[in-house]
């Protein structure tokens, strides 16, 4: 017993020390901020070459050559987990929102949102390509992720919003023009005709996608801090829901439902992840309460430092990966 625990201490630490790089430079964001380095109408330009530059050339690095994305049904299960995920997070949150009080139009399609989308990208990318070296679970990630971005730019939308279509120009972004991309060439065997000056600049470029996203993420927790009044029983909420009820779902879909290896890899990750910082966007741009938004993402941001090692290590013992 004492040899489980050490070694599952062990395992935690080697996580929590994956993760502190990440949470050290969001925590530059505010130090860039505030001396002026990094201000407010800088922040639309860096976004748009993270979004539309950085992630995409990150992405086709991570894709091209990957040989477990020339299984379409590896493809196909990765982008359908990733979908029914968050369709079953949402609706899981949706239903919890009466409990903390929250009701239609006071904040309930908001939690629902941001309660259920995880930080599928800034975190995970990370912690994944640290604790999963090689290329096969990042490109399973992203594909993934595709998924997971569907569900955002349809169910997220249509919730928040209360419209029933959602534009086609939402799936217009650079990620996930990016996946498709990298997908066609990787099924078609196109990317080993990628030329090595082409991968290497890539590769180069996409270096930079993280780092400048987890900057900004700083900053914007720096804007928002201090800025609204923090509801205790939805920051607990949150807690309750993202790093506790959804945790255990996204095990145990990793641990029943028959899948890749690379994907349980990437679903013990995801499993552990505090709320996405895009909702609080999302909320607002389409009607929501913002404040909610933030409040879930500041509380589940803050107590992962915490959870999120443990999580990782035990779901890994579990599912003997």
């Amino acid at each position: 017993m004492n040899m489980f625990v050490w070694s599952g201490m062990q395992e935690s630490l080697l996580v929590f020390g994956a993760a502190l790089p990440v949470y050290l430079i969001v925590a530059v964001g505010p130090v860039l901020r505030r001396t002026g380095a990094l201000t407010p109408d800088m922040d639309r330009g860096v976004m748009n070459m993270a979004v539309h530059l950085f992630f995409p050339c990150l992405i086709l690095d991570k894709l091209l050559g990957a040989e477990v994305l020339r299984n379409v049904g590896v493809v196909a299960e990765s982008m359908a987990v990733g979908f029914f995920l968050i369709l079953a997070a949402t609706l899981l949150c949706w239903f919890f929102g009466p409990l903390l009080g929250l009701k239609k139009g006071s904040g309930r399609r908001t939690f629902a949102v941001a309660g259920g989308l995880q930080n599928y990208g800034y975190i995970a990318i990370p912690l994944v390509a640290y604790l999963f070296p090689g290329n096969n679970s990042m490109a399973v990630l992203f594909v993934h992720n595709l998924g997971v971005e569907f569900a955002m730019w349809t169910i997220g939308l249509m919730l928040l919003s209360g419209s029933p279509k959602p534009s086609p120009k939402v799936f217009l972004k650079g990620p996930i023009i990016a996946v498709v991309v990298g997908l066609c060439l990787v099924l078609s065997g196109g990317d080993r005709y990628v030329p090595d000056v082409i991968s290497r600049a890539m590769s180069m470029l996409g270096a930079c996608a993280v780092p400048i996203s987890l900057l900004l993420v700083g900053t914007v927790m720096y804007d928002l801090f201090g800025k609204l009044e923090f509801d205790w029983k939805v920051g607990l909420g949150g807690v309750v829901v993202r790093l506790g009820l959804l945790t255990a779902m996204f095990l145990c879909v990793a641990k029943y439902l028959p899948m890749s290896l690379e994907l349980q890899q990437v679903l013990v990750v995801q499993a552990a992840l505090p709320s996405a910082m895009f909702p609080i966007v999302l909320s607002r741009h389409y009607g929501g309460r913002t404040d909610v938004a933030i409040t879930v993402v500041i509380s589940t941001t803050l107590v992962s430092l915490v959870t999120m090692p443990i999580a990782i290590s035990l779901g890994k013992a579990w599912l003997g990966i």
